[in-house]
């Protein structure tokens, strides 16, 4: 049985793995470039389980559903 690969992997060899942890640091670096703007960035809270806007200064806004 032949292993199917897609394009993408067969063109570059990156494994699933390393292009995780591209996405996960390229957003990490958007989120820390929001910051230095002054713009806020939405965040999801696991443990209240709500969505909140995180401002520069630390400050959060909970979303309210309507």
């Amino acid at each position: 049985m032949q292993q199917e690969t897609n394009e993408f992997d067969s063109m570059c060899g990156i494994t699933d793995d390393e292009l995780t942890r591209r996405f996960v640091e390229g957003v990490r670096l958007e989120n820390e470039k929001k910051k230095i703007l002054g713009v806020p960035v939405s965040v999801y809270d696991s443990v209240t389980k709500r969505a909140y806007l995180e401002y520069a200064d630390g400050t959060r806004e909970y979303v309210t559903a309507n």
